[in-house]
């Protein structure tokens, strides 16, 4: 491991991620009562539910603390596939307090939407070297003061005592300091199973937690302690993800990957060995994060907006790729999951009907399904022929689908999916014809354009594409005529390609996404020969914006 400075994403700003354990160490679970666990519990070094079935987290982090009024993002998650949720709290020492009443509610909305729920205090973030961060004793005083909205609730709860609790200064602290957090709240009478991360941000480049989790677990007089790696920069090799989690595992000891993104500021961690080496140790993860980061890592956003409906290739890369949440992730028996009971699927859904279609776009809206316990979500496939491709996930009973090619004809159908993961028939099939590109059909969008500054023969530009409707738009393309003869020379935020006085732009990788309500901006510089005179008309995808 090599000792770097900068700070995980949880650390800077949101949330966390967290994985499940490896085969736990048997001398050590040997004194877990497993026959007595009323619910999540170690033993032999795997997280097992009360009825001791092995359970293996695959979910995300979600972060409640700053966007409170974002808690319907807990079903967006589960319909995405995922079986557990991370959600971050504030003890009120350095953000807003989430007190007992609210803390009942996220986990009563993590059972609504059939997640375990594992709860962190954020507020330890960086102790020792992050200005106002706070210690684990701390933490511990936050839990017991709202453990009246956590009694009973052992099947479905973890507690993660302290997110990062270490920076890279004072973190030789760790191993005393989260025995005593463990000890603390077990003596104030908490069963549950407890989560611990690591140091050094999360990321344990000095090794501190690999060298000491056995005396932790041990000082652990429930033998009920998950240690959780966040993996960022330190990990942007195989052979160093492979190495510390199988560390864990040769030693029989629980881990969890508890946070984790695709990249990072400190470097960049290699996200398809964490995922890979998860799924064949049998490990849990939790990815960071659904929405809402900023100062610099908006990029590990994984739905733009809270949008559900807008992926972004990081969310698509962890939910739908390769040994990701959709393929892997196994419902909590508790809810009804594999063994749990719930066998039946959904009604078939009602056919799709078509509106709003454009050149490269269509809405469908079908006629919902029903449920014997709860219909979770919707998968929106595109059919040819004897095959199927998933094109959109949905909670509600419409969704919008783009990237299309103009004059086309695709057939579309509609499943329902239940909590448990069964899956209904699939409903009757509508064949849509998108439009012929430019043929003036209204698109959801306004265009502003304006020079910014001119001189002699040359100008710079500036267009701003705002989105008027309800979803995002995607990998666009924008067109204009210039009426003056103008010419573009340069561009950022876009590549323009230009044939006479007609303009076409594709957007960079910045510009992709534009949000329902949202807007992105191309700047240019240009020439210009007698007059400079602004376009009146664009398009966007074939489809007449409005000019602002």
């Amino acid at each position: 491991m090599r000792p770097r400075t900068a700070r995980t994403a949880g650390g800077v700003l949101l949330g966390l991620a967290l994985s499940l354990f490896g085969p736990g160490q048997p001398a050590l679970a040997a004194g877990n009562d497993a026959d007595a666990a009323t619910g999540l519990h170690v033993s032999g070094g795997r997280l097992l539910e009360g009825n001791g079935n092995d359970f293996v987290m695959r979910g995300v982090n979600h972060a409640h603390t700053w966007y409170a009024h974002e808690l319907d993002s807990l079903s967006h998650i589960k319909a995405k596939g995922a079986n557990t949720v991370r959600v971050v709290l504030s003890s009120g020492d350095r953000w807003t307090r989430n007190d007992a009443l609210d803390v009942a509610n996220v986990v009563s909305e993590c059972k609504a939407n059939r997640l375990i729920c594992v709860l962190e205090v954020h507020d330890t973030t960086g102790y020792g070297e992050q200005s106002g961060a706070v210690s684990l004793d701390r933490a511990a005083d936050y839990w017991i003061s709202v453990k009246s909205a956590l009694e009973g609730q052992e099947d479905y709860v973890v507690v993660n005592i302290g997110n990062e609790p270490h920076g890279n200064t004072g973190y030789q602290n760790w191993t005393a300091d989260t025995r005593a957090a463990v000890q603390k709240l077990r003596a104030a009478g908490f069963d549950h199973a407890l989560m611990v991360d690591a140091p050094n941000w999360g990321q344990d480049w000095s090794g501190t937690m690999r060298a000491d989790a056995a005396s932790v677990f041990s000082a652990d007089p429930d033998r009920n302690t998950i240690f959780s790696i966040h993996m960022y920069g330190v990990y942007d090799t195989a052979a160093e993800v492979q190495d510390y989690l199988n560390h864990f595992v040769d030693a029989e000891l629980p881990i969890v990957v508890g946070e984790f993104g695709h990249d990072h500021s400190d470097g960049n961690p290699d996200e398809d060995a964490i995922l890979a080496t998860a799924q064949r140790l049998g490990l849990g993860y939790l990815g960071w994060s659904w929405s809402g980061n900023g100062g610099g890592v908006e990029y590990l956003d994984m739905v733009e907006g809270f949008d559900p409906d807008a992926l972004t290739p990081w969310g698509e890369r962890l939910f739908n790729g390769a040994d990701g949440i959709a393929a892997t992730a196994e419902e909590a028996t508790v809810y009804g999951g594999p063994g749990g009971g719930d066998d039946e699927a959904p009604t078939r859904p009602g056919a799709p009907t078509a509106s709003g279609v454009t050149s490269t776009g269509v809405t469908l809206s079908w006629a919902a399904s029903s449920d014997n316990v709860r219909v979770a979500g919707y998968d929106v496939v595109r059919v040819n022929g004897s095959s199927e491709t998933t094109v959109r996930t949905t909670t509600g009973t419409s969704a919008t689908v783009t990237g299309l090619t103009p004059n086309t004809s695709y057939t579309f159908a509609v499943y329902a999916r239940d909590a448990a993961g069964n899956r209904s028939a699939r409903s009757a099939a509508v064949t849509v014809t998108t439009r012929q590109g430019g043929d003036g059909t209204t698109a959801n969008c306004s265009v502003s354009y304006k020079v910014a500054g001119q001189w002699q023969g040359g100008f710079q530009g500036e267009v701003t594409v705002r989105n008027t409707g309800t979803t995002a738009i995607r990998d666009w393309t924008l067109g204009w005529r210039f009426p003056a003869g103008q010419t573009i020379s340069t561009m950022w935020g876009g590549t323009p390609g230009q044939s006479g006085a007609d303009v076409t732009v594709r957007p960079a990788s910045y510009t992709a996404a534009i949000p329902a309500g949202g807007s992105v901006t191309l700047g240019f510089i240009g020439t210009w020969n007698g007059s400079n005179t602004s376009p009146t008309a664009f398009t966007l995808d074939g489809g007449a914006c409005s000019v602002s």
